[in-house]
């Protein structure tokens, strides 16, 4: 297959969206293109990568997706581990056409299963010398890709005071604030999560809402840049979504949802400042889901009343699918922060 660059530049280069006065949005088709080519073209130019190689990536949505693409076009085998949880049907399907070998395992917990597809992972690495481990939770090739990002925000917005998105290997949010943090030294942080996610000291569950939070604390989250976290529920990310598309004709899934809940609020709460959101991905996987009447329709206690602001939090506790809390983390280390059953 022949690499199009000028289509991968489209998948990975975002709408810029006004959703306020004082609030732009990021609106991405394929975020995970940019730490994923980056990955890979660093890899080859060490020669770490070759041609014909074989890559392996655990991953529970888009990155998977945009490592494909990218394995596809430039002639690499590729293994995707996944668990049953995190993957539907058509998407398997849409993997697998890309040449991919899905991986799919059991999740009895509802965590993800990170720890059984890493073990995965590594045996496989184990039994197949010679396989490329992407490593986008750990490799910082994750985080240095979104330079270009910060570049569109700095030359698109100016003054930037506030940066909000989620959380889940912690590239793109603390890659950003990273870079932005250098011009903008004021610069403060929200990370969107999801209850029963391990990121900032909440316990391991079954999660809901997926494309963010993790069940394991990955390297490229660096929790001294966050200033304060957010929880929020799936159904509180799923009404997000509707009003995007509503009132912005903004088609995104249910974590860009996220992310715009907690920029609108933020946005709100500081008038004068600007607030950048970062919104890693399109809607079209989740029309059968997220945007499917009938689907919410099964889910208990859906619709509920939409919420507008968060619970502050004394301290850090899980809530339910339709509940949004909020805790001032003050770029604390994960070590300082009490978990739950401490607290």
């Amino acid at each position: 297959m022949s690499f199009n660059i000028d289509y991968f530049r489209a998948l990975e280069t975002p709408r810029l969206a006004r959703l306020g006065p004082n609030i732009v949005a990021a609106a991405f088709p394929l975020m995970k293109l940019l730490p994923a080519r980056f990955i890979l073209d660093q890899a080859q130019k060490s020669r770490e990568l070759k041609a014909a190689s074989h890559i392996i990536e655990t991953t529970s949505g888009t990155f998977g997706m945009a490592v494909a693409l990218l394995a596809a076009a430039r002639n690499y085998r590729l293994t995707l581990v996944t668990a049953q949880t995190l993957i539907d049907s058509p998407y398997k399907r849409r993997l697998e056409l890309l040449g991919a070998n899905v991986v799919v395992l059991e999740d009895e917990k509802g965590d993800g299963n990170q720890p059984g597809r890493l073990a995965y992972l590594r045996q496989a690495m184990e039994d197949q010398p010679g396989t490329f481990w992407t490593r986008q939770y750990d490799s910082p090739g994750n985080w240095m890709s979104y330079a270009r990002l910060a570049e569109l925000l700095v030359r698109s917005t100016g003054q930037i005071d506030w940066l909000v998105g989620c959380i889940g290997t912690g590239g793109s949010l603390c890659g950003t604030g990273t870079f932005l943090r250098q011009l903008y030294p004021h610069l403060k942080i929200a990370a969107v999560d999801t209850h029963r996610s391990v990121l900032f000291g909440q316990p391991v569950g079954k999660r809901m809402l997926r494309g963010l939070g993790n069940s394991v604390i990955p390297a490229n989250v660096r929790h001294h840049l966050i200033d304060e976290v957010h929880w929020v529920g799936a159904y509180a990310a799923y009404h997000s979504a509707h009003v995007l598309l509503r009132n912005h004709g903004i088609f995104q899934g249910p974590t860009s949802g996220a992310s715009a809940l907690v920029g609108a609020w933020v946005a709100r709460t500081h008038p004068d400042a600007t607030v950048a959101v970062i919104m890693p991905d399109e809607g079209f996987r989740h029309a059968d889901t997220v945007y499917n009447q009938e689907w919410l329709a099964r889910l208990p206690s859906w619709p509920g009343e939409a919420i507008h602001e968060p619970e502050t939090l004394s301290t850090i506790d899980p809530r339910e699918e339709w509940e949004w809390t909020r805790y001032e983390w003050g770029r604390a280390r994960l070590d300082d922060v009490k978990p739950p059953s401490q607290a």
